[in-house]
């Protein structure tokens, strides 16, 4: 029986550690292959927590506004053939406003309100902000404490008497910060009003911020500000409808724009259309989730860019290195290393480096989503599936970029390599 020479057999244990020192040998160009998959995993993990972030504090910050209240606005104005914003026709009237009230029964409170940007003076100090038109039950409706001071009453509202009550923002912006405004004569368009109170803080609620608002008798600001532009009764902007339980929601919704077509002369079986919206802190949390996600995957799209550029990036490296180690290929050969033991070799080598790269873009996409949750106030939240599919993407570009180069350094000819310079 004839005798076989044994080839050694190479370990992974091995494999790697030949390939984690000659990727040492060359830090710099590790280093620089590494950067495009760094980038496109840094973006998956920040992208992803920042947004989920964001998606949370937006979420509690709308249903802040009341997950048991119905908004219902006024139509949109149109110019030509371009719609204007909800709010800015003069469809809605405080009647309406009366009539929810008495004729939807499971409506727990009803408030009308009027909006109008205006300049408010008080001796040296002016600003502008939002005055508020509303009746007596704005306050409750909205969770709207008072810090000093009183809301207006039935009877001012009644008479349109010229009072307000400051949100704190507005108050300190006049009187210096915790002033006493209680009874000081202020401006609002030229016109003098008399402060009642001062309300709470609140902080930003949806796109509007209510310490910097001005609230005044609806009838005053409609008559004195805005002008009693509507056809009968007095013109509103918003209407909100505060409900006894949320499962109540979708009946009041019907009812409601059942009540205001009737009262609106509106006919949807001859096509007419809605001159009003409704909706709820619900809606909104509905339509911005569907808007980050969109956003998310936008950016996800972007950050596969960059892997697909990474990975590129290091095929190219490899197969130069293949190109300057070929005399070192050759040597192994010659002394028995396997074409697949050489293909293990390189593979590794790629698989290295993505790999490493996605740990350092796992590591700066956690720093950056830490650091803008600090800066700007919202919730760290951290998604293992993104950090799963940032460490799993990185391992694929690896593996896919280093089949190339392997395959082209297991197939060298030994004696073709040993004779290279």
């Amino acid at each position: 029986m004839g005798s076989s020479i044994p080839i050694p057999s190479t370990s992974i244990i091995e494999i790697l550690s030949m390939a984690i020192a000659a990727l040492w040998s060359n830090k710099l160009r590790t280093a620089l292959t590494m950067l495009g998959v760094i980038i496109g995993i840094t973006a998956v993990i920040a992208v992803t927590s920042v947004g989920q972030g964001v998606q949370s504090a937006t979420e509690a910050r709308l249903l802040g506004l009341g997950a048991d209240i119905l908004q219902v606005q006024a139509g949109a104005a149109k110019s030509g053939h371009i719609s204007q914003a909800a709010g800015s026709a003069t469809t809605l009237t405080w009647s309406d406003a009366q009539a929810i009230k008495s004729q939807v029964l499971a409506a727990d409170q009803v408030t009308a309100y009027l909006q109008q940007t205006a300049q408010v003076v008080y001796e040296q100090n002016n600003l502008s902000t939002t005055v508020l038109g509303t009746d007596i039950h704005y306050a409750e409706v909205n969770n709207i404490g008072l810090q000093a001071g009183r809301f207006f009453t039935q009877d001012e509202l009644e008479a349109a008497e010229s009072v307000v009550v400051l949100g704190p923002t507005v108050r300190d912006e006049l009187f210096g910060v915790g002033g006493n405004a209680i009874g000081a004569k202020i401006r609002i368009q030229g016109q003098r009003y008399r402060v009642v109170g001062v309300a709470e803080v609140k902080g930003t609620r949806g796109r509007s911020n209510p310490d910097e608002q001005v609230y005044a008798p609806l009838t005053n600001i409609s008559a004195r500000l805005v002008g009693d532009n509507a056809l009968s009764g007095i013109a509103v902007q918003g209407i909100a409808v505060k409900v006894e339980k949320q499962e109540q929601l979708e009946a009041i919704n019907f009812q409601i724009a059942n009540l205001l077509r009737v009262r609106h002369n509106i006919h949807p079986a001859r096509g007419d259309e809605d001159d009003f919206q409704i909706s709820t802190a619900a809606d909104l949390v509905a339509t911005l989730t569907s808007t980050l996600e969109l956003f998310t995957v936008m950016v996800v799209a972007i950050a596969g860019i960059s892997l697909i550029v990474g990975g590129i990036g290091i095929a190219n490296i490899m197969l130069v290195s293949v190109v300057e180690r070929t005399r070192e290929i050759g040597i192994r050969k010659a002394v028995g290393a396997t074409d697949q033991a050489i293909l293990n070799q390189f593979l590794v080598e790629a698989i290295a480096i993505a790999a490493a790269g996605g740990l350092v873009g796992v590591g700066l996409g956690l720093a950056i989503s830490f650091i803008a949750a600090s800066l700007f106030n919202f919730p760290l939240v951290i998604s293992l599936w993104s950090i799963v599919l940032g460490v799993g993407l990185s391992f694929v570009t690896g593996v896919v970029a280093g089949v190339i180069p392997a395959r082209s350094a297991a197939q060298l000819d030994p004696i073709i390599a040993l004779r290279s310079d």
